[in-house]
């Protein structure tokens, strides 16, 4: 049996039903809208952190080389 790289692997609906089951049993139904808020704002920083490399790189490409 080959890996299959994590990139190429993406959770479709019943891997994220399964996920979310399990946060539910460890923290509780009092704790999980707080976990599921907490990890929308890792994601939004994530993305907010890529979006601002991406740029910083675009802006590196444009300059001329120091001499």
């Amino acid at each position: 049996m080959t890996a299959i790289p994590f990139a190429l692997w993406t959770p479709g609906l019943q891997e994220l039903l399964v996920i979310l089951f399990i946060i539910l049993l460890l923290f509780g139904a009092k704790r999980f809208p707080e976990t599921m808020r907490s990890i929308g704002k890792g994601v939004k920083e994530f993305k907010k952190g890529m979006q601002e490399g991406e740029e910083e790189d675009d802006t590196d490409e444009k300059r001329p080389p120091s001499p």
